[in-house]
């Protein structure tokens, strides 16, 4: 690809020799083109759809593990304190 008025080995606007340019230029378009084939591949690809609710059901079930999880464990706490809380109590009953 040759421009006018630049002749072989000149620099355009940006300082870089026009054959570097060029072969960048060819290199962009070509990791374009395969980025655009995988999309297309991804966005056709059925087993994409499944997977994603496949996903969502697994996160809504941990979602409802985690809040039955906390409340137990909050229980556990609540349990542990008044153990603390009596057995104090009774050493300094002692006393």
């Amino acid at each position: 690809m040759r421009r006018a008025g630049l002749g072989e080995g000149s620099y355009g606007n940006y300082g870089y020799a026009n054959s570097g340019y060029s072969a960048c230029e060819e290199e962009n378009d070509r990791l374009t083109e395969s980025l655009r084939h995988k999309v297309t591949a991804i966005k056709s690809d059925s087993q994409f759809d499944s997977t994603t609710g496949f996903l969502g059901r697994t996160m809504e079930k941990l979602k409802i593990l985690s809040r039955g999880s906390q409340s137990k464990l909050m229980c556990y706490m609540m349990l542990f304190s008044l153990f603390v809380f009596f057995v104090i109590y009774w050493i300094i009953k002692l006393r």
